[in-house]
Protein backbone atom coordinates (compact mmCIF):
# COMPACT_ATOMS: atom_id res chain seq x y z
CA UNK A 1 0.00 0.00 0.00
CA UNK A 2 1.29 3.26 -0.92
CA UNK A 3 1.68 6.56 1.29
CA UNK A 4 -1.55 8.17 -0.85
CA UNK A 5 -3.39 4.66 0.11
CA UNK A 6 -2.71 4.93 3.49
CA UNK A 7 -3.76 8.82 4.23
CA UNK A 8 -6.93 8.23 2.57
CA UNK A 9 -7.39 4.82 4.50
CA UNK A 10 -6.63 6.86 7.76
CA UNK A 11 -9.02 9.85 7.15
CA UNK A 12 -11.82 7.31 6.82
CA UNK A 13 -10.86 6.16 10.10
CA UNK A 14 -10.36 9.25 11.94
CA UNK A 15 -14.05 10.02 10.18
CA UNK A 16 -15.58 7.20 11.60
CA UNK A 17 -13.68 7.09 14.87
CA UNK A 18 -16.17 10.09 16.13
CA UNK A 19 -18.80 7.82 16.23
CA UNK A 20 -17.36 4.81 18.42
CA UNK A 21 -17.93 4.90 21.64
CA UNK A 22 -15.81 3.05 24.72
CA UNK A 23 -15.58 -0.54 24.72
CA UNK A 24 -18.00 -1.27 21.52
CA UNK A 25 -18.00 -3.97 19.42
CA UNK A 26 -17.08 -3.44 15.98
CA UNK A 27 -18.00 -5.29 12.81
CA UNK A 28 -15.52 -4.07 9.99
CA UNK A 29 -16.88 -5.50 6.52
CA UNK A 30 -14.29 -5.29 4.08
CA UNK A 31 -11.73 -4.95 7.15
CA UNK A 32 -8.19 -6.23 5.34
CA UNK A 33 -5.30 -6.02 7.41
CA UNK A 34 -7.01 -4.47 10.68
CA UNK A 35 -5.56 -1.96 10.62
CA UNK A 36 -8.81 0.48 12.23
CA UNK A 37 -8.85 -2.36 15.29
CA UNK A 38 -4.94 -1.12 15.77
CA UNK A 39 -6.07 2.70 15.40
CA UNK A 40 -8.82 2.37 17.96
CA UNK A 41 -7.16 0.05 20.13
CA UNK A 42 -8.29 1.18 24.03
CA UNK A 43 -11.65 2.53 22.92
CA UNK A 44 -13.06 -0.56 21.30
CA UNK A 45 -14.06 -3.82 23.80
CA UNK A 46 -13.73 -6.23 20.43
CA UNK A 47 -13.12 -6.41 16.50
CA UNK A 48 -14.28 -8.71 14.14
CA UNK A 49 -13.31 -8.16 10.54
CA UNK A 50 -14.24 -9.76 7.52
CA UNK A 51 -13.03 -9.29 4.11
CA UNK A 52 -12.39 -11.74 0.78
CA UNK A 53 -8.96 -10.60 0.40
CA UNK A 54 -7.64 -12.25 3.61
CA UNK A 55 -5.98 -16.01 2.95
CA UNK A 56 -6.10 -16.93 6.51
CA UNK A 57 -7.78 -15.93 9.78
CA UNK A 58 -5.64 -13.99 12.18
CA UNK A 59 -6.50 -13.42 16.11
CA UNK A 60 -4.90 -11.02 18.72
CA UNK A 61 -5.89 -9.83 22.00
CA UNK A 62 -7.89 -7.28 20.21
CA UNK A 63 -9.47 -8.73 17.28
CA UNK A 64 -10.46 -11.46 14.87
CA UNK A 65 -10.03 -11.02 11.00
CA UNK A 66 -11.97 -13.73 9.34
CA UNK A 67 -11.65 -14.51 5.67
CA UNK A 68 -15.02 -14.14 3.25
CA UNK A 69 -17.90 -12.37 3.22
CA UNK A 70 -20.74 -10.97 5.06
CA UNK A 71 -22.78 -12.20 6.49
CA UNK A 72 -21.83 -15.79 6.08
CA UNK A 73 -18.03 -15.28 7.61
CA UNK A 74 -20.00 -13.97 10.67
CA UNK A 75 -19.94 -16.50 14.01
CA UNK A 76 -22.86 -17.82 14.54
CA UNK A 77 -25.12 -15.96 16.83
CA UNK A 78 -22.60 -12.37 16.89
CA UNK A 79 -24.09 -9.04 17.01
CA UNK A 80 -22.40 -5.99 17.21
CA UNK A 81 -22.55 -2.43 18.56
CA UNK A 82 -21.34 -0.99 15.29
CA UNK A 83 -21.00 -2.21 11.84
CA UNK A 84 -18.09 0.02 10.05
CA UNK A 85 -17.87 -0.19 5.47
CA UNK A 86 -15.29 2.44 5.21
CA UNK A 87 -15.12 2.92 1.34
CA UNK A 88 -16.49 -0.82 0.88
CA UNK A 89 -20.26 0.28 -0.18
CA UNK A 90 -19.63 0.70 -4.04
CA UNK A 91 -17.51 -2.63 -4.17
CA UNK A 92 -20.75 -4.49 -3.63
CA UNK A 93 -22.94 -5.68 -6.76
CA UNK A 94 -26.53 -3.71 -6.51
CA UNK A 95 -28.34 -7.35 -5.97
CA UNK A 96 -26.58 -7.78 -2.93
CA UNK A 97 -26.76 -4.07 -1.55
CA UNK A 98 -30.51 -4.78 -1.70
CA UNK A 99 -30.18 -7.23 1.22
CA UNK A 100 -27.42 -5.90 3.10
CA UNK A 101 -29.64 -3.29 5.42
CA UNK A 102 -31.64 -6.81 6.54
CA UNK A 103 -28.35 -8.43 7.14
CA UNK A 104 -27.21 -5.51 9.10
CA UNK A 105 -29.89 -4.96 11.01
CA UNK A 106 -29.82 -9.05 12.35
CA UNK A 107 -26.12 -8.59 13.55
CA UNK A 108 -26.72 -5.07 15.02
CA UNK A 109 -27.36 -4.49 18.90
CA UNK A 110 -30.66 -2.52 20.00
CA UNK A 111 -29.51 0.97 18.54
CA UNK A 112 -26.54 -0.28 17.14
CA UNK A 113 -24.75 2.18 14.57
CA UNK A 114 -23.52 1.65 10.44
CA UNK A 115 -20.87 3.54 9.88
CA UNK A 116 -20.08 4.10 5.93
CA UNK A 117 -17.86 5.96 3.68
CA UNK A 118 -18.41 6.07 0.13
CA UNK A 119 -16.56 7.51 -2.16
CA UNK A 120 -18.23 10.47 -4.83
CA UNK A 121 -18.64 8.72 -8.21
CA UNK A 122 -16.39 11.07 -9.66
CA UNK A 123 -13.31 9.95 -7.73
CA UNK A 124 -13.16 6.62 -9.97
CA UNK A 125 -11.41 8.79 -12.67
CA UNK A 126 -9.19 11.16 -9.89
CA UNK A 127 -8.12 7.40 -8.71
CA UNK A 128 -7.87 5.79 -12.30
CA UNK A 129 -5.18 8.83 -12.58
CA UNK A 130 -3.14 7.87 -9.45
CA UNK A 131 -3.09 4.49 -10.48
CA UNK A 132 -1.35 5.38 -13.89
CA UNK A 133 0.67 8.30 -12.05
CA UNK A 134 1.55 4.92 -10.40
CA UNK A 135 0.94 7.14 -7.06
CA UNK A 136 -1.69 4.84 -5.59
CA UNK A 137 -2.16 1.42 -5.96
CA UNK A 138 -6.21 1.70 -5.92
CA UNK A 139 -7.38 -1.15 -4.06
CA UNK A 140 -10.33 -3.60 -6.05
CA UNK A 141 -10.88 -0.36 -8.52
CA UNK A 142 -12.12 -2.91 -11.33
CA UNK A 143 -15.41 -3.26 -8.60
CA UNK A 144 -16.70 -0.18 -8.54
CA UNK A 145 -20.16 -0.71 -9.61
CA UNK A 146 -20.86 2.53 -10.33
CA UNK A 147 -22.42 3.68 -6.97
CA UNK A 148 -23.95 6.84 -5.98
CA UNK A 149 -23.70 8.04 -2.53
CA UNK A 150 -27.22 9.00 -2.27
CA UNK A 151 -28.67 5.63 -2.53
CA UNK A 152 -27.01 5.08 1.01
CA UNK A 153 -30.47 5.63 2.31
CA UNK A 154 -32.03 3.40 0.51
CA UNK A 155 -30.31 0.46 1.54
CA UNK A 156 -30.68 1.60 5.23
CA UNK A 157 -34.66 2.04 5.47
CA UNK A 158 -36.12 4.50 7.95
CA UNK A 159 -38.14 1.76 9.09
CA UNK A 160 -35.16 0.25 10.38
CA UNK A 161 -32.46 2.95 10.58
CA UNK A 162 -32.44 6.13 11.37
CA UNK A 163 -30.18 8.59 9.61
CA UNK A 164 -28.28 10.19 12.56
CA UNK A 165 -25.07 12.00 10.29
CA UNK A 166 -24.61 12.97 6.36
CA UNK A 167 -21.69 14.65 5.99
CA UNK A 168 -18.82 14.84 3.19
CA UNK A 169 -15.08 15.38 3.51
CA UNK A 170 -12.36 15.51 1.35
CA UNK A 171 -13.31 18.73 -0.76
CA UNK A 172 -16.73 16.66 -1.11
CA UNK A 173 -15.04 13.67 -3.00
CA UNK A 174 -16.02 11.34 0.15
CA UNK A 175 -18.87 11.07 1.64
CA UNK A 176 -19.80 9.72 5.62
CA UNK A 177 -23.19 8.23 6.75
CA UNK A 178 -24.18 7.12 10.34
CA UNK A 179 -27.19 4.91 10.72
CA UNK A 180 -28.77 3.91 14.22
CA UNK A 181 -30.80 0.66 14.53
CA UNK A 182 -34.28 1.40 15.91
CA UNK A 183 -36.46 -0.79 16.42
CA UNK A 184 -36.24 -4.85 17.08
Amino acid sequence: MKTIDKYLRDVRIRKAKKFIKPNDSVLDIGSADGIMFEKWRGLIKAGTGIDPILSAKVETDLYILIPGYFPDACPPGSKYDVITMLAVLEHIPADEQKKLGDRCFDRLEKGGRIIITVPSPQVDLILGVLVKLKLIDGMSLEEHYGFKPEHTTQIFPGKYFKLISQKKFQLGLNNLFVFEKIGE
